[in-house]
């Protein structure tokens, strides 16, 4: 059975970078709320000084996850966790309706925005896009992220070329 063994070989993994995380959790419980919103400079600056994406996950995640408890009133679950991990590392989380996929994207969208590139998520209607983003914008904004909703409210509406080089100048993009 070569292929559990990798399946399980891969969860053991997938644990250890959640263990991680949970490690953070009180350090990121502890402080205040300009502490919490000062760490996106302070991991900035550390991608600056060489340290990669995959080094900063645990304790970024576990910022971006107490912030989502401050802000919306969420906190992720550990499964929540390991499905921010499995996107982060380019592959697929299934989650059923109602499982928490808009919450679970926050966390990998808000580490890779961190390097300074805009990083977007593509769902697969204007409703959700607008929806989620609206949602999650200020737990971004609290940790000093800039989102843009890349779908028009208006049916049929085409945004101008001045608007969507605001809207993919943001750090965080949702759209279709």
């Amino acid at each position: 059975m070569p292929g559990r063994n990798r399946k399980t070989s891969q969860m053991r993994k997938l644990c250890r970078i959640l263990d991680r995380v949970n490690f953070y959790a009180g350090q990121m419980a502890a402080l205040s709320d300009a502490e919490l919103m000062a760490m996106t400079g302070r991991f900035r600056g550390k991608l600056r000084n060489g340290t990669a994406l995959d080094e900063l996950l645990p304790e970024a995640f576990a910022a971006m996850r107490e912030a989502a408890r401050r802000v919306l009133g969420k906190y992720p679950y550990d499964v929540q966790v390991l499905g921010g991990i499995v996107l982060h590392q380019g592959k697929i989380a299934e989650m059923k309706t109602g499982e928490g996929k808009t919450l679970v994207a926050t966390m990998p969208l808000y580490l890779n925005a961190l390097a300074g590139k805009s990083c977007i998520l593509v769902t697969t209607n204007s409703y959700l896009a607008a929806r989620d983003g609206e949602e999650m914008e200020p737990l971004y904004r609290f940790m000093g992220l800039t989102e843009k909703v890349g779908v028009s409210p208006e049916e049929g509406k085409q945004f101008t070329n001045a608007q969507k080089k605001e809207i993919y100048a943001a750090d965080i993009v949702y759209t279709t």
